[in-house]
């Protein structure tokens, strides 16, 4: 059975839904993307999300007057609709119908192009990579200077990804002036002895939603951390490491640029940070 969609303010089959061939989403890369987790039929992190969507919308000057209570009414229908119990919530909101292809802004009171669909899942929680750890390789960070907007320009992740697979790997990490800046879909971090190390935000990193809770829990239990960036090197030498991010959790790392990291299994620390966050996110869900 085909998936309900949301689009413009209609419920419909995913193969109904039609989007402008001019929609600047589409010609221009002119959008802004949100993923909200699903955990047992309910939205994680929500309020993150949405906070983090209202600001890429507002950087970016695409106007959406949809509120607050309706982006959770519109996600909560659809979670209902195609019976998600595990999985994720895709939502896009581009600067819409602009008539032609043009640089220049559409006119005002163009409405935004919205889109939300669902995603199953099944392996968030289990699965090979939650046993045997990921391995990841650098590679330079050639994207632009905004990655705290989350949009939808995600061209040279693709790219890392697909480099990553061919070599035999999991996933990138992107270096930037000697220094890891984040992964291809995840903020990274490095455990050495009991600190806990990870870059802080900035315009050079997407502010994880997942990174946010995760640094919450990690306060409230008093464990050390240093936010500052860290190289390959450092990494190489690490304890642990592992990425957060709002599909993967918390996952935890064996092999940097082919150097196993400890025993070459996750680490201790990793495992309980991920039980932990899980824990939380299941009882905060909404």
């Amino acid at each position: 059975m085909s998936r309900i969609v949301y689009l413009n303010g209609e419920y419909l089959p995913e193969e109904e839904a039609k989007v402008s061939i001019f929609d600047r989403g589409f010609v221009m890369g002119d959008a802004v993307y949100e993923v909200t987790c699903v955990l047992d039929g309910k939205l994680t992190d929500f309020d993150g999300h949405m906070a983090r969507l209202a600001r890429s919308l507002r950087e970016l000057q695409i106007t959406c007057d949809i509120t607050p209570e309706e982006w959770l009414a519109i996600h909560r229908r659809l979670v209902a609709e195609n019976g998600l119990t595990l999985g994720g919530v895709y939502l896009q909101v581009s600067r819409g119908n602009a008539g032609d292809r043009d640089f220049h802004f559409p006119p005002a009171g163009t409405p935004p192009t919205v889109v939300l669909y669902t995603q199953e899942q099944p392996h968030m929680l289990d699965g090979p990579k939650v046993e045997k750890g990921v391995k990841v390789i650098s590679v330079p960070d050639l994207r632009w200077h905004r990655r705290d907007i989350k949009t939808v320009q995600l061209l040279w992740a693709s790219l890392s990804k697909m480099a990553a697979e061919a070599a035999g790997k999991d996933d990138a990490w992107f270096v930037e002036d000697g220094f890891v800046t984040e992964g291809s879909s995840n903020n990274c971090y490095i455990v050495k002895g009991d600190t806990i190390i990870t870059r802080p935000l900035s315009n050079d990193i997407l502010h994880g939603i997942t990174r946010a809770a995760l640094m919450k829990i990690l306060a409230e239990r008093q464990m050390k951390i240093e936010e500052r960036p860290f190289t390959i090197a450092e990494a190489q030498q690490a304890d642990e490491a592992f990425y957060t991010s709002a599909s993967a959790f918390v996952m935890p790392i064996v092999e940097v640029d082919g150097v196993v990291l400890g025993d070459g299994k996750p680490g201790k620390l990793s495992k309980r940070l991920r039980e932990i966050y899980i824990e939380e996110a299941r009882k905060n869900a909404i």
